[in-house]
């Protein structure tokens, strides 16, 4: 749907950055139906909510004319939970409203308080700011909002997990009755409903988000991994997919600062974003991941919310989110304005039941697969740089002289190879993974059983850790007694009182004579106990466990039954004792128990 008819400096504004066609957010908030009245919008992240609402408070701030009038008040308050998103929110603010004469001031933490009250008493028109920042400059009276138009609460749902009710409702109970409240959400659970019945009237609902799955132009996958895994295979999923820019997702600080040292380790362009981070530092991290001098951010969910980056392809969640909203909000980075993207989840094998009951829940059919290995990163590399040198290119005189002279100092071959190395010397090395699907722990687990060892009878000995056996001593008495070859003993397994091993079936006939045979001590030892056992160590040590629990139960004395006493009638005392006098009986006893 193209935009309707809108003030000439908006339609410049949108024109000059290449808008032609709104969004479905977008369109819904300019139809006739929701002209002036308050809106509850549900959208999902990345659908040009930001340019939404700023098209949906144009008629209160521009009245009609193509320039915002001056005010030494604030006309219009956007509160965003997270610094990054407000800053997202100013910038995209300034170039719409650019052209109108629109003056943005942005109050958020971290930021210089002085600066930031000086541009609000020079008159700004638009004021975008977090909870805590704005909440402070209302109560030092830097801030007056009783000029207000509108009020747009973005990412409601966010600022009441994080905490922000008290500022919220201070904020909203010193802007005037007759502002325009539109709130926007991505998920509408009941702490949001109640504060639109308190804040708004006759609020519209708009609904945008797909009710058959998270996020359209999002491919989710799963990766199954062994926990001591998890860092490899980040690794192998970065150099996989070697996304223009990627996101990685961790619990913690601390995660934080270990991945990222990790990463800069293997040789990844990375920077870190946190909450232990002031806001200078997150500016700059942010800027070199816009100017490509990195390509990796790992980041807490501080980020899960206000990071617009264009070129952003891949996140990839290391530590599982709490939540199906913290899920969808992380992948949400990616996927956006129309654009594909994917979101892995590394799952522990311990975790999987928990994932996909969040999946589940967010309605997300994710593909479950294995972390890329060495093999497929390197075929995939192949790929990438075939396509690459095979792209047309142009060429000017300095650089057709060096290709001639090279050709003269080396055949085609081996330039194509030296350039091939130098490729592959910039990217990082993957990493070697343990095989996690089931046919390779069955392989791996063949591989363990010694040649000869496929077929087996395993015997018993009345010896265990109790009477301090040890594979030291008890493989030389094996030997002995059974008058084989160590090599041709298998497996031990020693228990608390009795051992078990393994013997090849083609000799366990010939084992079993030696050991009866030699079932005879040397003076006045006693000679340990050796048989063939019809089940494994695993089998006698369940049913040792079984009979132990009967036994036990066997064994436990009987409760005793309770001696049962008769319920104290008061009437009978006072009748005894006159009324409210203890009977004499009783007192004697008191003054017997009396030392």
């Amino acid at each position: 749907m193209r935009f309707p008819s809108l003030p000439s400096s908006l339609e410049a504004a949108l024109v000059e950055r290449g808008y032609e066609t709104a969004t479905p957010v977008q369109a819904e908030v300019m139809q006739a139906e929701a002209a002036g009245r308050d809106l509850i919008v549900s959208a999902q992240t990345g659908s040009g909510k930001t340019i939404a609402f700023g098209l949906a408070m144009a008629q209160q701030l521009l009245e009609n004319r193509d320039t915002i009038p001056f005010s030494e008040r604030p006309l219009a308050l956007i509160i965003a939970p997270t610094r990054e998103l407000a800053l997202q929110v100013s910038r995209e603010l300034a170039w719409l409203y650019g052209k109108a004469g629109g003056r943005i001031a942005t109050c958020v933490g971290g930021m210089n308080p002085q600066q930031e009250r000086k541009t609000l008493r020079s008159g700004a028109s638009i004021v975008v700011g977090t909870p805590g920042r704005l909440r402070d400059h209302l109560e030092r009276g830097a801030l007056d909002l009783s000029g207000l138009k509108a009020v747009v609460l973005d990412e409601a749902d966010e600022m009441l997990d994080m905490g922000f009710r008290e500022e919220l409702e201070e904020i909203l109970e010193a802007t005037p009755e007759t502002r325009r409240t539109l709130l926007f959400s991505a998920t509408m659970p009941r702490p949001i409903e109640a504060l639109a019945r308190r804040y708004q009237r006759d609020a519209l609902r708009i609904a945008t988000i797909s009710e058959g799955r998270g996020h359209g132009d999002i491919a989710y996958q799963a990766v199954t991994v062994s926990p001591p895994e998890i860092e490899n295979a980040a690794v192998n999923l970065l150099r996989y997919h070697e996304a223009e820019t990627a996101i990685l997702f961790c619990a913690t600080r601390e995660k934080v600062r270990h991945l990222h040292a990790t990463l800069q380790e293997r040789g990844f362009a990375v920077v870190a974003l946190s909450g232990e981070h002031s806001q200078s530092e997150r500016n700059q991290a942010l800027q070199a991941l816009r100017d490509r001098r990195a390509r990796v951010c790992v980041a807490t969910d501080v980020a899960a919310r206000g990071i617009d980056l264009p070129t952003l392809s891949l996140v990839i969640h290391v530590e599982i989110p709490r939540d199906a909203e913290t899920l969808q909000h992380r992948s949400g980075r990616t996927g956006r304005a129309g654009k594909k993207g994917t979101a892995v989840l590394i799952v522990p094998f311990s975790r999987r039941k928990r994932v996909e009951s969040m999946l589940r829940h967010a309605k997300i059919a994710a593909d479950w697969t294995d972390a890329p290995d060495r093999d497929a990163i390197k075929t995939k590399d192949r790929e990438r740089l075939l396509a690459k040198l095979l792209e047309p290119v142009e060429v000017d005189e300095a650089d057709r002289d060096l290709a001639e002279r090279l050709l003269a100092e080396r055949t085609p071959v081996q330039i194509a190879t030296m350039l091939v190395r130098a490729h592959r010397e910039r990217m990082p090395e993957p990493e070697d993974l343990i095989a996690n699907t089931r046919d390779a722990r069955r392989e791996a687990q063949k591989e363990r059983h010694r040649p000869g060892f496929e077929d087996i009878v395993w015997f018993r000995m009345a010896l265990g850790r109790r009477q301090n056996a040890d594979p030291r001593w008890i493989l030389p008495l094996l030997c002995r007694r059974g008058h084989i070859t160590r090599n041709e003993i298998g497996a031990i397994r020693i228990g608390p009182d009795e051992t078990y091993f393994q013997v090849p079936r083609q000799i366990a006939e010939k084992f079993a004579d030696s050991v009866l045979r030699t079932a005879r001590g040397d003076g006045d030892e006693e000679p340990a106990v050796i048989e063939m056992s019809a089940r494994g160590p695993r089998d006698a040590a369940k049913g040792n466990r079984k009979r132990h629990h009967v036994q036990s139960n066997e064994d436990a004395p009987r409760g005793k039954a309770k001696t049962s006493f008769k319920k104290f009638d008061r009437t009978k005392v006072r009748k005894a004792g006159g009324p409210g006098k203890p009977p004499k009986a009783a007192k004697d006893m008191r003054k017997s128990k009396k030392p």
